[in-house]
């Protein structure tokens, strides 16, 4: 079975960083680097959004409003993908959410989601 595991997140004053991370399991062994991982925010009300994403072409995007604050990263051999938060913001608070696809193996797979609220 294939799993996202997100530890992390919490409460965090503004303007202070944050790294979140999400493991794949095992299972991902063998497709994690031809995969695209990317990271997604949702707040109440609203639908689930785009904050940034890594290819398996090594290229990344980001949501204009994270651009030169948040960075995504990944380590392949930990199967892992990181998002380095920094200058947050009180409308970063959300659910960030990570997630995985593969067009050449047919999965698409989220974690499970973690909340990261940012007030003073």
């Amino acid at each position: 079975q294939l799993q996202l595991v997100e530890p992390g997140g919490g409460l965090l004053h503004p303007g202070g960083p944050l790294r979140s991370s999400c493991q794949a399991s095992r299972s991902f062994l063998g497709v994690f680097s031809s995969s695209d991982m990317a990271w997604f925010r949702q707040t109440p009300g609203k639908e689930r959004e785009l904050v940034a994403k890594s290819t398996s072409r090594g290229s990344t995007n980001y949501a204009d409003d994270v651009k030169g604050r948040f960075t995504i990263s990944r380590d392949s051999p930990k199967r892992t993908v990181y998002l380095q938060m920094n200058s947050l913001k009180a409308e970063d608070t959300a659910v960030y959410y990570c997630r995985a696809e593969n067009s050449a193996y047919n999965f698409d797979f989220w974690g499970q989601g973690t909340q990261v609220t940012v007030s003073s």
